[in-house]
């Protein structure tokens, strides 16, 4: 299953777009356009299905103000509305929006899903209306009410978010006394490996291992061990020299770009549902990171049932990749009403068939504004 076709109002940077997605997306665009607040919209429908509307907007978002348009004007209420497809034609489609009430509460004020073209679900209903409480939580996150749409609350509970970062792997603790599972920083993350079926995670460490060899000079080999003494697993780095016994590293001693390289390919391996990846080409060399769209596909082309995989990116050499199509770019552009969704048009498509590249094409696109007045701010400094 993938999310299809998504429609937002009112969503953080983004007052009211539209945009059809396919198993590969790539989030260009400048800072500040909205690339993380897309991805967040995600992440959003995944938190509401796991751990219910209050936790997902007033905990983790700070309340329905923080989520809404600064854009908004008499329409307040935020909506989202996703089609999903599982590739066989099933599709569904469900639509969301919230608004508060007078004690600032996130509520409901529309819910429906439609499946095949038939209506499963239309909230408020005559028991929301005789118990007005209700919709304080969504039909999405409770059991007694899903059943007849169980199958995208359970898709929505398995969207992935990954933002590994090397100095959180290195030292957990020094983050988060406490354990904190299925962290996108990486805070769990060798716990995670460790605790993979040890067929599977040999599997996968040795393909990896055996990929690595060509951007981390003198790796031999990768295991995961587990310090007893503490509790702690470890991730073991063995390195050729020119002694006969190869010399071992721990992952406190390997390189950012080494960590992060192996957490991105674990984690195309890992998980089942939409994987969204923030800036994956930080850290690493640019040559690498030319690399990474054909090696994602490559990995997901390898699992029984690939996952849709949705990259933000600033990265030109991501972008040189010429399997990429003009269909899975989308580029963000920053506007008084709020940003806007930019999809390929004619013109782009003509361009990339013959011969030029996504980052050709959409990159110069995606710069800021008048960047390059940025440098003549500074230009009585010399």
């Amino acid at each position: 299953m993938y999310i299809s076709h998504i429609h937002l109002k009112n969503w953080k940077n983004f007052q009211d777009v539209r945009a059809d997605l396919g198993q590969r997306v790539f989030l260009i665009g400048p800072n500040a356009s909205g690339k993380s607040n897309l991805l967040d919209v995600f992440r959003f429908l995944r938190d509401v299905a796991t751990d219910g509307l209050e936790k997902a907007v007033s905990e983790k978002r700070n309340g329905v103000s923080s989520i809404r348009c600064l854009a908004a004007r008499k329409y307040t209420n935020i909506d989202i509305e996703v089609k999903i497809n599982d590739g066989q034609k099933q599709e569904w489609r469900y639509r969301l929006s919230i608004n508060q009430d007078n004690i600032k509460r996130p509520v409901v004020r529309d819910e429906i899903v439609i499946h095949l073209g038939k209506e499963v679900l239309k909230r408020p209903d005559t028991k929301d209306e005789q118990d007005p409480l209700r919709l304080t939580q969504t039909a999405l996150e409770q059991i007694s009410e899903n059943q007849a749409f169980r199958p995208v609350a359970d898709f929505f509970k398995i969207i992935s978010y990954q933002h590994l970062l090397p100095q959180v792997v290195r030292d957990p603790r020094g983050f988060s006394p406490q354990p904190v599972l299925n962290d996108p920083f990486g805070r769990d993350f060798l716990l995670r490996l460790w605790k993979t079926l040890p067929r599977t995670r040999d599997s996968r460490l040795k393909k990896i291992s055996s990929a690595l060899q060509h951007a981390v000079p003198q790796l031999t080999e990768l295991t995961v061990d587990m310090d007893k003494s503490t509790g702690t697993p470890h991730l073991i780095g063995s390195y050729s020299h020119w002694r006969p016994h190869d010399a071992k590293q721990n992952e406190r001693v390997f390189s950012d770009g080494t960590l992060r390289l192996l957490g991105l390919l674990w984690t195309v391996y890992d998980g089942s549902g939409p994987l969204l990846l923030e800036e994956p080409e930080i850290s690493l060399h640019p040559e690498v990171v030319r690399r990474l769209p054909i090696v994602f596909h490559r990995i997901n082309r390898s699992r029984k049932e690939p996952r849709q995989i949705i990259i933000s990116t600033h990265s030109d050499e991501m972008l040189q990749d010429k399997g990429i199509g003009p269909e899975e770019v989308l580029r963000l552009e920053p506007r008084p009403g709020g940003t806007e969704i930019c999809m390929a048009d004619e013109a782009d498509r003509q361009g990339m068939a013959s011969g030029l590249s996504a980052a050709d094409l959409f990159m110069p696109k995606a710069a800021p504004k008048d960047i390059h007045q940025l440098s003549l701010e500074f230009a009585d400094d010399y």
